[in-house]
């Protein structure tokens, strides 16, 4: 009998195939089941078909000598989630559960940037453009490849995690990232980082016009923008599009099914 050949870079959604039959059945992972505290509601997800996403915590955000340090905005409020952030991390890998990383990569070019984009980063047109370098310091704005769109040096991405580039305030416009999680079986999306009102929620909003299901970790997010914006966040999510927990609750639901 032939070996059959495994087609799909998954366990659980892959076909297999022999020069005879194609296996489509794709068997599924077993289910586990992790309860969390949550609002407006406690929930239950399965771990088996969840993600921690992780949106923009890089240097031009985060750190000092970026590009929101150089404008001269107190980049402190996107320095809190760090080590939330890192514990979630850890605790995602130990449970086997997929960490994805999504920042800010914008072609040196700029071929796919419209001027609107363009606009919302340079209102004034006297300040640095995406993609350009800032004097006197180390960024070069969100551009692919440059040390502003690394993840900070306190989050490491592990081997084993997912890294997507984006070049739109949404992880989901013209990105890959519906594909990959697709691909990973996941429904349910754990998510945080930087700049909480703005592509933090509007990542998470697309994955909700997506079918995902949302979950925005409080404290795992944040942004410079005036608390009233924070507020209508945390006001939004849970009357519109999700569910609104933190760090503790979920590792505590996670070690529970461990």
């Amino acid at each position: 009998m032939t070996t059959p050949k495994t087609m799909g870079a998954v366990e659980g959604q892959s076909w297999k195939v022999t020069p005879e039959r194609v296996d489509m059945t794709r068997p599924a992972r077993p289910e586990r089941r992790v309860a969390i505290d949550a609002e407006p509601q406690d929930i239950i997800v399965d771990a088996n078909k969840s993600a921690l996403m992780i949106v923009d915590m890089q240097n031009d955000f985060c750190t000092k000598g970026g590009w929101l340090h150089s404008r001269g905005i107190d980049i402190t409020p996107n320095k809190a989630p760090i080590q939330p952030l890192r514990r979630l991390v850890d605790g995602f890998r130990a449970a086997d559960v997929p960490v994805i990383w999504v920042n800010w990569g914008v072609r040196k070019d700029l071929l796919n940037i419209h001027p609107s984009l363009l606009h919302s980063h340079n209102p004034s047109g006297t300040e640095t453009d995406l993609g350009h370098p800032v004097a006197g310091t180390r960024s070069e704005v969100l551009r692919k490849g440059s040390w502003g769109a690394e993840v900070v040096d306190e989050l490491n991405p592990g081997k084993s995690d997912i890294q997507i580039i984006k070049h739109r305030f949404s992880a989901f416009w013209d990105t890959e990232t519906d594909a990959v999680l697709r691909n990973l079986g996941v429904r349910t999306l754990f998510i945080g980082g930087v700049n909480m009102d703005q592509c933090v929620m509007t990542t998470l909003e697309d994955a909700s016009f997506l079918g995902y299901d949302t979950i925005l970790v409080e404290d795992g997010t944040s942004t410079t923008s005036p608390d009233y914006c924070v507020q209508s966040v945390l006001y939004n999510v849970k009357l519109l599009y999700g569910f609104v927990t933190g760090s503790e609750a979920v590792l505590s639901g996670l070690s529970a099914d461990g």
